[in-house]
């Protein structure tokens, strides 16, 4: 069995009560992100009320460990900084944790040695706007050391990777090779048998993971039984530059794959960084339907542009500084631009963006002759732990406004495989499909049409993202080409969204519903989108035929969703004590169509300042859990900036609250302060949602001028 401190085992009870012993700015998140980059690159610190870098270990977002540790020596004396390893042989410090900060792309620990302070930064790039860069499936740490003391020390740092990291079922077998000469130390380790497009866990069966440094003066390596290679670096300060050809299961002896720098004699002025770079590659990477029921084998973007892994490690760790130096700007401009609502919420978009953009990869196909067609441009997102489906339209759109924020053209790569599927004829629903694959990485369509039938919500979705990006970016081309399947969902629409039947919305949990007032807006605001399109590509006479549908629909719906015994709009038509989050209204006021009346906004607004609970306002009156993304949308059109507040406290408090010890949660009790039972949503991409009050300041176009962010137009 694996050994681990005691402290780990005693985590999950200890964990409820434990104060913090170091600073947190801006607060200690139940989950801390280390390297989070795609749905597979995803390792996280689970925390509670407060775990330290070396009280834990290192966890994929569904919980499962994977193995991660960090050795110091100073003058002599060994220190763990990273994880929570057992070696029975040698004895060793722990390191004292000073402080822990996060930015949009960083989480940077200060951990102190003896005389000597740590910095240990994680760096997971957003690259948003470089599509080579931000779909390479590698992500930083990097350790730097000074003298606390004012003295000089000599300080030597080492860490290993286990091979936890290539599958989510420890008893299978893997191998490894290790490159030990030229400028990079590499050590690779895969599944000796893989399954092509398979998971176990959420973890991918096939492909390699790669542990990486530069070949610097001093650098060792060695790989082997966990116990014996750590022990080497703390008995001895390097690695002895042995492999082991051992080829056995992940949890027989171990396995892992060190990597060690003498970083010679210490002062007060900051170390160079050590830098590592850690990666998991995969090809093919999606496979995808298309056309007559043909399977196509999709590559992640970076493979265009690097013919080996080699190649990508060696730029990857080139680019560190110029990569560190493009992150803190991008984090800087992401605090100014949400810090302009408040620091509460500046703190909740910073902790969502990595998760969020880390929910999708970057995809291009190869042309008849094997070359890479890098003009054919396809994003896939998994619907990562309420689902393992491929491209959800009701997950895509409440991540939308990230994608608003960093690259509009990231939408359009996301909404263009859902597009084409359906345009092929192979989905048999006169609605939108509710997703592309039930299995991640399996985009193999529905052509039984038994898919999750979500009809108005999944139709009003796509039409109302497909405007959207048209109108941040000014490019109509994918209107133009695929107005027939969105005048096909309008039309489905028109039929049935006034009056819903009985069917489920994206809140699927709670259940299905006839008349669902939220839902009646969704489709409502779809119909005004489809009549801007129309708009758009040049049919005056259909623009006005839609926006005269909407528009008389908004005041026969006023009729039948207004409550009878109460100022405020009802969950669904006739009962009238219900309520919920109009979340739904952000689609009206993202696309500027003005259709439903200022009185509407007002009345719920000044009903949710008095119906808010503890941890914030409901989904609706069926249950007391209410959803994070949900609650900043709605908070995006409140017309008082006291309930807007309340909205961004509640989340505040549910991602710093220590109820919780997973990644980034979006669903959660609004008495209790803690998770549902049944439903403990992790890691999924929906939080690029919180950025929904940033985007109002992005209203009219993407700059192409500016790299990072999509730009206010005055």
């Amino acid at each position: 069995m694996r050994l681990l401190n005691l402290s780990v085992l005693l985590f999950p009870l200890a964990s409820v009560v434990q104060a913090l012993t170091w600073t947190a700015t801006p607060f200690n998140p139940a989950s801390i992100p280390l390297a989070v980059r795609t749905p597979y690159l995803s390792a996280w610190l689970p925390q509670g009320t407060g775990a330290a870098l070396n009280d834990v270990w290192a966890e994929f977002w569904d919980g499962i460990i994977v193995g991660w540790a960090g050795f110091v020596k100073v003058d002599g004396v060994p220190y763990v900084f990273l994880g929570a390893p057992a070696v029975p042989s040698v004895s060793f410090n722990k390191a004292t944790q000073i402080s822990f900060k996060f930015t949009s792309t960083q989480s940077i620990f200060v951990l102190a040695a003896g005389p000597v302070d740590l910095t240990v930064t994680f760096l997971s790039p957003v690259e948003p706007t470089d599509l080579v860069k931000q779909s390479i499936p590698f992500s930083y740490m990097t350790v730097s050391a000074a003298s606390n003391d004012g003295g000089s020390h000599s300080v030597q740092v080492y860490s290993d990777l286990s091979g936890e990291w290539t599958s989510g079922d420890e008893t299978l077998t893997v191998n490894w090779t290790s490159t030990t000469s030229g400028s990079i130390l590499t050590h690779q380790v895969q599944l000796t048998n893989p399954t092509l497009f398979g998971e176990v866990n959420d973890h991918t069966q096939y492909g390699s993971a790669f542990y990486s440094t530069p070949n610097t003066v001093g650098a060792t390596y060695q790989t082997g039984a966990d116990i014996n290679v750590r022990a080497q670096f703390i008995s001895n300060g390097v690695l002895a530059n042995t492999l082991d050809t051992d080829f056995r299961a992940i949890n027989d002896n171990w396995p892992v794959f060190g990597l060690a720098h003498n970083l010679g004699t210490v002062t007060s002025a900051a170390s160079s960084p050590v830098v590592y770079s850690v990666g998991r590659i995969r090809d093919p990477a999606i496979e995808y339907i298309i056309a007559g029921g043909a399977i196509q084998n999709r590559t992640l973007y970076f493979l265009s542009e690097f013919s080996t892994p080699a190649a990508v490690i060696a730029e990857f760790l080139d680019d560190y500084s110029a990569a560190l130096t493009r992150a803190n700007t991008f984090d800087a401009q992401v605090q100014t631009d949400a810090s302009a609502i408040s620091a509460d919420y500046a703190a909740v978009v910073a902790l969502s963006i990595r998760q969020a953009l880390a929910g999708i990869e970057i995809t291009i196909s190869k042309t008849s002759t094997g070359a890479f067609n890098t003009s054919d441009i396809l994003v896939f997102l998994k619907e990562i732990s309420s689902d393992g489906n491929v491209n959800t339209v009701d997950v895509i759109f409440p991540a939308w406004s990230v994608f608003l924020y960093t690259n509009p053209a990231l939408g359009k790569y996301l909404l263009e495989p859902l597009f084409r599927y359906q345009a092929s004829g192979q989905y048999p629903n006169k609605w939108s499909v509710h997703d592309i694959g039930a299995i991640y990485p399996k985009a193999l369509g529905h052509n039984d049409g038994l898919d999750e039938a979500m009809p108005v919500e999944e139709s009003g979705n796509m039409v109302i993202m497909a405007l959207s990006y048209a109108q941040k970016s000014g490019d109509t081309a994918q209107l133009k080409q695929y107005s027939a399947l969105l005048d096909q969902w309008t039309q489905f629409l028109i039929a049935d969204s006034l009056i819903p039947e009985n069917q489920i919305s994206t809140d699927d949990f709670a259940g299905a519903l006839a008349n669902q007032t939220n839902l009646a807006i969704k489709g409502i605001v779809g119909i005004g989108a489809m009549s801007k399109i129309w708009s758009l590509l040049g049919n005056a006479a259909q623009s006005a035929n839609y926006s005269s549908i909407a528009t008389s629909y908004v005041t026969q719906w006023q009729n039948f969703a207004t409550s009878t015994t109460g100022a405020h709009l009802t969950l669904n038509y006739n009962n009238e004590s219900s309520w919920g989050l109009s979340y739904n209204l952000f689609g009206d006021k993202l696309l500027g169509l003005g259709l439903f009346p200022a009185s509407v906004y007002a009345e719920q607004t000044e009903w949710y300042a008095s119906h808010a609970n503890e941890f914030g306002l409901i989904l609706d009156t069926r249950h007391t859990y209410t959803k994070t993304d949900w609650q900043l949308l709605t908070a995006s059109w409140v017309t008082t900036t006291a309930v807007r507040d309340v909205l961004v406290t509640a989340v505040t408090d549910w991602v710093s609250g220590g109820t919780w010890n997973g990644p980034l949660g979006d669903l959660y009790d609004t008495v209790s302060g803690g998770p549902v039972s049944g439903l403990e949503f992790r890691a999924r991409p929906v939080v690029g949602g919180h950025l929904a009050l940033v985007r109002h300041f992005f209203r009219t176009g993407y700059r192409s001028d500016v790299r990072f962010f999509a730009q206010l137009v005055v």
